[in-house]
């Protein structure tokens, strides 16, 4: 397929444009952050865990958004001939032709908009910790690929990713309906936050050549792909460590060890990493499966604290 020509099935433009398949990254941690709050405190605010919701996507679609622009005025896009859509490369709107760049620019600022008015908004009813975390999920999104700080090729992009759209998450959700903070949606979320990581992690592996050829320097580029697959098993090693850690110390449910239902397709897409990280149309089933299994662990975390709180509920 072309880059410069668009698909026969393309999806509805604006799923492609705000890249709405992986609005998962940001349903699992409020999810989880709601499901917390309620085994914490017993209550749950229909309104405010929709706003919290809304603000987040909000945020991930102007991220996905500038993220494309930048990358476009980046240069590593437009030279980028390994990607496999729909997971590497980005949405190509702009590479196709569909959409004008300043056009994507403009509408991604107005989605920034949109959740900084209703981070607002949560942050007057709510408390002041909602600032706070929304300042950095703000900053961290935009600055991504944006210059002057580009933070995707400075080595910090993964850690970001994985502290915004995990730990940050999770402990905004929860502080939303409960006004409070706690190190148990921290904890809870670690797994979460590392997967989401990953997600970002094993998607770098087709981009790694347009990447370095832009001085898009993430550490996919500074590893190399042979190490960087030995480094993407590590790290789903220690998202299931980090599971059973804070069970074991009594810092989360039981219950949420339901997570480790995934350990098996964890470790088909590790083997697939391992056999095929040069090869980047053979990667796409670890692409996908890496995108699974954060859905699924952290649905089954969540699930986790729900029959945690009916079974207390019910006894």
């Amino acid at each position: 397929m072309s880059a410069s020509q668009p698909t026969a099935k393309m999806p509805p433009l604006w799923i492609v444009k705000t890249r709405a398949p992986f609005f998962t990254a940001t349903v699992v941690p409020v999810c989880l952050g709601a499901a917390v709050a309620w085994v914490a405190t017993g209550t749950f605010h229909v309104g405010y865990f929709v706003l919290t919701l809304l603000g987040a996507l909000c945020l991930q679609a102007g991220t996905n958004m500038t993220n494309d622009y930048f990358d476009h005025t980046w240069g590593s896009d437009e030279i980028n001939t390994e990607f496999a859509n729909p997971f590497t490369g980005g949405s190509r709107l702009i590479q196709m032709g569909l959409v004008r760049p300043e056009v994507y620019l403009r509408e991604g600022l107005l989605f920034f908009a949109a959740g900084s008015l209703i981070g607002v908004i949560l942050w007057l009813t709510r408390g002041p910790w909602v600032l706070w975390l929304g300042l950095i999920g703000l900053f961290s999104g935009y600055f991504y690929t944006a210059p002057p700080l580009r933070l995707a090729g400075t080595g910090l992009g993964e850690l970001l990713i994985g502290l915004n759209f995990g730990p940050l998450m999770v402990l905004g959700s929860y502080y939303t309906l409960t006004q409070k903070v706690s190190w148990e949606p921290v904890l809870a979320s670690l797994p979460v936050g590392l997967l989401i990581a990953l997600v970002v992690w094993i998607n770098q592996f087709q981009d790694m050549r347009a990447d370095a050829a832009v001085g898009k320097r993430h550490w996919v580029v500074r590893l190399g792909r042979r190490r960087a697959a030995t480094v993407y098993g590590l790290l789903l090693a220690l998202a299931y460590l980090s599971l059973v850690a804070a069970v074991f110390l009594g810092k989360v449910t039981p219950f949420s060890l339901l997570g480790l239902l995934t350990a098996p397709l964890a470790m088909r897409a590790y083997r697939v990493a391992q056999t095929h990280y040069d090869h980047p149309r053979e990667l796409v089933p670890a692409n996908a499966a890496t995108i699974q299994i954060h859905l699924l662990t952290g649905g089954l975390i969540t699930l986790g604290y729900l029959i945690h709180g009916l079974a207390r509920w019910l006894l």
